[in-house]
């Protein structure tokens, strides 16, 4: 642990304008970003007397080793660097609202001759208008299928329009008339067109004017005594006020808006937002999130606004209500407007609607909050007792903040394929996951399988540090990348390496460790009989008590990381079957094979399909395809008379059924 003393620049170095600043630790990894209107007193309230300092603050400062900043000219800029810097370096010491996932939307391809409506994610098309964002995929279907009943337009993709439109037959949507059906001519373009535009002008707010046309429709058909119409305009009617009622209206006026309220405690502030369009709720959205830093709510409303819209200009609305007003509200309104393209609001609501509603949201983050609180009651304190436990149990020299855990998965020696997962602070860290094909070792062997996989990693791991440019900081030298200064994914060395397995398998990682010349890093294996831990050249395993919280972090990274293998395996094997089917096939090549592959993902897929569905796919024609499916199905009826292979389990050689 480092002392900031230690890395505190030196008095008067640091400059007085505006910018952003980066904290390292001994590694070289950022863990915090932070901007400030003026550097020198920003940065020197972080090197006080540590029992001043707010907890995660001094656990902060004295993980670091060193500290850097970047002087920009104006506020504005200091607010988009450190955006671009969060998102790039993923800080552990920031504040982290979002998940990966993007909004959904609702979206009509107006630019194409028969519009179709469909759920959409990420960037924003040409061509294309956009309703929303919600908050589930599954919501925006639910409207979608009540309101296609009064608007018919088309919703299918363009496959099954374009076959539809050969065959000369609607699909199902047609015949339930949930489709006016333009793929088989049963209405022109302009009525279609007509069609999609009273649907977004639906979707748009303008709900009263089609309501009462429906209405009116409904009582002249009556009078009429066309009864079997005036129940299906019944129908309709009743449709529209359903979907309605999934949209309540909130505010009368038709505002555009984001509502966003916090509930906080010392530890964790959870976030509510509405997301209100047209007067509308059309979606809500919840995160919780671990305090860093002892700011109060304007500044957690400020870095919540960065993230929330540092990377979305399109869900930026026309006005964002918030519980308090951030630090800089003018210059993050300023940045919000230069994204949008037009005026951004920040305000604070005090009376009326817009009060009351923003209350609501706040009742919904303080009943989330809450919550959360009875799921993870000790989860926090849970992480760190099972890394100290992990530490104390193996005789660390320090908590493996950082953990890898490899995997082996094969069946009866083919596809032998392995994993590799990272949890750091306890938690996985999906995207540092690794999935590798075994190349180097023939038939079931797993010890030179773990052997080959720790080998290939840490090799990884050196030629990462060769390559990259050694940097001296005030903590010491740093390896980065020349182009873009920061330190390789793939160069982090773990804090301990778990391997799937006993005595064999840890002691092939070892020694694969040991012929790169890596001795600094601690290798344990945990076996799935009776789960002990074991460590190299020990010949008793370590014997962790089976409600330690260490060893059930132990077993969720092995089974993580079997989970992973697994899922990996089953993906090759099911590619290798579909290819070795095709093998005989007269004119279909390797390329053919891949395209055949890449569009029905799966044999199980393949099989499942006729003639006319494998023909659509381009360069197999009608002759093609027949011959696909008779290998298909020549390949079932083998496999169906085949005798059964038993299946052996991998570790002990015992067969586990006939």
């Amino acid at each position: 642990m480092a002392t900031p003393s230690s890395y505190r620049p030196a008095p008067g170095s640091i400059p007085t304008k505006p910018g952003v600043y980066r904290f390292r630790d001994a590694k070289g990894r950022v863990i915090y970003v932070g901007k400030a209107k003026s550097l020198r007193p920003r940065l020197s309230s972080y090197f006080q007397d540590i029992g001043n300092l707010h907890p995660r603050t001094a656990t902060m400062v004295t993980t670091g080793a060193s500290v850097e900043w970047t002087v920009v000219d104006t506020e504005v800029e200091a607010l988009q660097l450190e955006y671009s810097w969060i998102k790039e370096f993923d800080p552990r010491f920031n504040v982290k609202y979002r998940d990966d996932k993007s909004y959904p939307w609702l979206a009509v391809t107006v630019g194409e001759e028969f519009p179709r409506v469909m759920v959409g994610r990420g960037a924003k098309r040409k061509g294309t208008r956009y309703f929303g964002p919600y908050s589930h995929a599954w919501a925006i279907r639910e409207t979608v299928d009540l309101l296609l009943r009064v608007f018919p337009m088309r919703s299918c993709s363009n496959g099954v329009f374009k076959r539809s439109s050969q065959i000369g037959r609607p699909c199902l949507l047609g015949y339930i008339d949930k489709c006016a059906a333009p793929c088989v001519g049963n209405v022109t373009p302009e009525q279609h067109r007509e069609i999609v535009d009273d649907f977004c002008d639906f979707m748009a707010g303008n709900t009263s004017a089609f309501t009462k046309r429906i209405e009116r429709e409904m009582y002249a058909a009556s009078e009429a005594l066309d009864f079997e119409k005036a129940a299906r305009l019944r129908d309709d009617l009743g449709a529209l006020t359903k979907a309605l009622e999934k949209q309540a209206v909130v505010l009368r006026d038709g505002t555009d808006a984001d509502v966003i309220a916090l509930a906080e405690d010392p530890l964790e502030v959870a976030v509510q937002i509405f997301y209100v369009r047209g007067g509308r709720i059309r979606g809500q959205r919840g995160w919780v999130a671990d305090r860093t830093d002892e700011g109060g709510t304007p500044e957690l409303v400020q870095d919540f606004l960065l993230q929330l819209y540092g990377g979305e200009d399109d869900s930026i609305p026309r006005e964002v209500l918030v519980p308090a007003l951030p630090p800089d509200a003018d210059v993050l309104e300023q940045l919000l407007s230069e994204r949008r393209g037009s005026r951004v609001a920040i305000r604070v609501p005090q009376r009326g609607d817009k009060r009351d509603l923003q209350q609501t949201v706040a009742n919904n983050a303080a009943q989330a909050l809450a919550l959360h609180k009875t799921k993870r009651a000790s989860d926090l304190t849970t992480r760190n007792r099972a890394l100290e436990e992990i530490q104390q149990s193996l005789g660390l020299d320090e908590v493996p903040l950082r953990i890898e855990c490899y995997d082996v998965s094969n069946l009866q020696g083919t596809e032998v394929v392995a994993s590799m997962v990272v949890f750091e602070d306890g938690l996985a860290r999906k995207s540092e996951y690794r999935r590798f094909v075994i190349r180097g070792v023939d038939g079931q062997n797993d010890v030179a399988s773990m052997r080959e996989v720790i080998t290939r990693r840490f090799k990884r791991l050196l030629d990462e540090q060769a390559r990259s440019e050694t940097v001296a900081t005030d903590s010491g030298p740093m390896l980065v990348d020349p182009e873009t200064g920061r330190p390789r994914k793939f160069a982090y060395a773990p804090s301990l390496v778990v391997v799937d397995g006993g005595p064999p398998q840890v002691a092939a990682a070892e020694q694969a460790l040991a012929d790169l010349g890596v001795n600094d890093i601690p290798v344990c294996g945990l076996a799935k009989r009776l789960e002990e831990v074991w460590l190299p050249g020990e010949e008793d395993p370590v014997i962790m008590a089976r409600t330690s919280e260490g060893l059930y972090l132990l077993q969720r990274i092995r089974d993580e990381a079997h989970r992973f293998a697994i899922t990996h395996h089953r993906s090759r094997r099911s590619k290798s079957m579909v290819e070795s089917t095709l093998d005989d096939v007269p004119g279909l090549g390797e390329v053919r094979r891949k395209t055949l592959l890449k569009h029905f993902g799966s044999l199980k897929k393949l099989r499942e399909a006729d003639v006319d569905q494998i023909a659509l796919v381009p360069g197999i024609g009608p002759r093609t395809a027949a011959a696909i499916k008779d290998a298909v199905a020549n390949a079932d009826a083998t496999r169906k008379t085949a005798p059964k292979e038993p299946t052996i389990n991998t570790a002990t050689g015992e067969i586990l059924e006939d």
